[in-house]
């Protein structure tokens, strides 16, 4: 089945070669080209969002930010501009990934195909990469068939890492969803967890990369 790829774009020329190139490479293709049209279709409908900025109607990073309150489908930002600043926002928001115009529709695709390689989540709840096996119904972490031993933070911001390999995730969504802060910390104490699970983790641990300005996340095997 082909996967089902949704393009938010309102530069038509543009737009127009996105779609015959991912049509060519087998890609079904929704496209729309106004902020507003966006916010009106459902993310979880489609495998991948390929979402610009500079639209009119809503600005993209607004779309991504409501996208991500509904939906984990991947997405990817493509943007002509190149500030710092604009990346560090998107990826803080939950964008997967960051193209600057211009670019070669190859690197588009290969973008697009890596980002697709990368499964968020099993239907069994088990998150299986490289050498790791996240068992999240059981709370259970194996490393090459050696269950690994992990305390409930340590677990959970292992899991939210497992739940978007490759992919960014913020100091303040660990916070939000792992730590309280009466008792736990707040975004200072993460590097002491991650710190401590990469040494459980042995060479695995490795994986755990630190994102300067965003967060951590968890590198492909």
């Amino acid at each position: 089945m082909a996967s089902k790829i949704l393009l938010i774009e309102d530069d038509k020329n543009l737009g127009d070669q996105i779609v015959t190139h991912l049509k060519r490479d087998g890609f079904e293709v929704t496209w729309v080209q106004d902020g507003l049209a966006a916010l009106d279709t459902d993310p979880k409908q489609h495998d991948l969002v390929v979402l610009d900025l500079m639209l009119p109607g809503a600005h993209g990073l607004d779309i991504l930010k409501i996208y991500r309150e509904t939906a984990e489908t991947p997405v990817l930002v493509l943007s002509a501009r190149n500030e710092t600043s604009t990346k560090v926002r998107a990826l803080a928001l939950g964008a997967d990934d960051y193209v600057t115009k211009p670019f070669w529709p190859e690197e588009l695709l290969a973008r697009i195909q890596a980002r697709l390689r990368r499964p968020l989540l099993h239907a069994s709840d088990v998150i299986e990469t490289g050498a790791l096996r996240i068992d999240l119904s059981a709370r259970v972490v194996e490393n090459a068939g050696q269950r690994v031993d992990l305390t409930r933070i340590e677990f959970d911001l292992l899991a939210a890492l497992g739940q978007r390999i490759g992919s960014a995730v913020t100091r303040q969504t660990l916070v939000d969803r792992v730590l309280d802060p009466d008792r736990e910390g707040t975004g200072r104490t993460l590097d002491v967890h991650f710190s401590r699970v990469r040494k459980k983790l042995g060479s695995e641990g490795a994986r755990i990369a630190t994102v300067w300005g965003v967060g951590y996340r968890l590198l492909p095997s």
